[in-house]
């Protein structure tokens, strides 16, 4: 090699080095707003799992700042607020966004749907992402499973519902389909955000309300305002919360940032469920004696009422816009097959299970 070309790969290789520590100094720092209060059990400690670990992971090259409803966007405006830029990362649940994706509440939960596992099965391999990416790309969101809170309860209340003459005429904080179920059974459904569900059932403003299970419901207060305490969550059998990333900052980040992102959601969406599965059994276990509540299942008129209005809202849905008619076949194909190995799989293991403990 002569000296020129000594010179000149010299010269490339410096550059290249050079280069090198530019890029590892790039910073970017994002802000994430969320729909929960400041460390509230569940989907908060979720939330700030999300921005140590991105921010960890990243070396510090991606910083991400938590921000509780209110702090920076009421609860819900998260959307909005991911969807302008005012922030990059966002932490909440599909079902908010109704009013504006009518097909977003299949990305949280459907009554008598997908449990969690099947609801991940749909979304990694079924195709629910595919579809979900879609339905929010023409706001510029990336959407990401982080964290599941689980099975539901079906909520709170200052009197028994046991009956459907019970739920007539109360006013019920639920969102999403369920609370469109609730409405069809007798009840007023209002979605409240959870930071203003506890202030609403002291004063009245609402006779019930559901919000997750027992660890993140009493952290949240309402063992104080109410004292009977329902199942089984038919609303919401599966608590899939999602990560909203706006789509132009993800883009603007090297690859391997963008893989973290995606890797810490992936890895929350799997301890979030763990957590709140442990967490709930935890804070069921005495909840009678120790908060004084009284345990009631819903009776069998309800979940009988409430199944044939949530075949009718799904029928509706169905009938609905070409994106929510897509959401929906692809849903229902994959709850059809879950139930059926659920039926000879994990229901047939549960039900051994309850009968060994009986």
């Amino acid at each position: 090699m002569n000296r020129r070309a000594l010179l000149g790969a010299g010269a490339a290789g410096a550059a290249t080095i050079a280069a090198a520590p530019a890029i590892a100094r790039e910073r970017h720092r994002w802000n994430l707003v969320t729909s929960w209060p400041k460390n509230a059990p569940g989907p908060g400690t979720t939330a700030r799992r999300i921005a140590e670990r991105i921010t960890l992971m990243s070396g510090g090259r991606l910083t991400v700042k938590l921000h509780a409803a209110g702090e920076l966007v009421p609860a819900f405006e998260v959307f909005d607020a991911v969807r302008r830029g005012v922030a990059q990362i966002g932490h909440s649940a599909s079902f908010f966004w109704a009013g504006k994706i009518k097909a977003s509440p299949f990305f949280t939960a459907v009554p008598f749907g997908l449990t969690p596992d099947g609801h991940n099965a749909w979304i990694y391999q079924g195709g629910g992402q595919e579809l979900w990416d879609t339905l929010y790309a023409p706001f510029g969101v990336k959407p990401f499973l982080a964290g599941n809170s689980g099975m539901q309860m079906g909520g709170w209340c200052r009197r028994a519902i046991r009956t459907l003459d019970d739920l007539k005429g109360l006013t019920y904080r639920m969102p999403g389909l369920g609370g469109e179920v609730m409405r069809r059974l007798g009840a007023t459904a209002v979605s409240l955000p959870p930071g203003e569900i506890l202030p609403a059932l002291q004063t009245g403003v609402i006779d019930g309300a559901e919000f997750l299970g027992p660890w993140s419901d009493i952290g949240l207060g309402l063992a104080k305002a109410a004292k009977f305490y329902h199942w089984p969550g038919f609303h919401e059998p599966n608590g899939s919360a999602e990560c909203l990333v706006n789509r132009a900052a993800y883009e603007a980040l090297p690859d391997d940032l963008r893989e973290i992102v995606g890797a810490v959601c992936e890895a929350e969406n799997a301890r979030g469920m763990a957590e709140a599965d442990w967490m709930n059994a935890l804070a069921l276990d005495g909840i009678e004696k120790t908060h004084g509540i009284t345990l009631v299942r819903f009776g069998d008129d309800v979940l009988a009422a409430a199944r044939a209005a949530a075949d009718a809202v799904l029928a509706e849905a169905a009938a609905g816009d070409a994106a929510t008619r897509r959401i929906h076949e692809s849903y229902m194909a994959a709850r059809r097959r879950s139930v059926a190995w659920g039926r000879v799989a994990r229901h047939a293991v549960l039900d051994a299970q309850l009968r060994s403990a009986g």
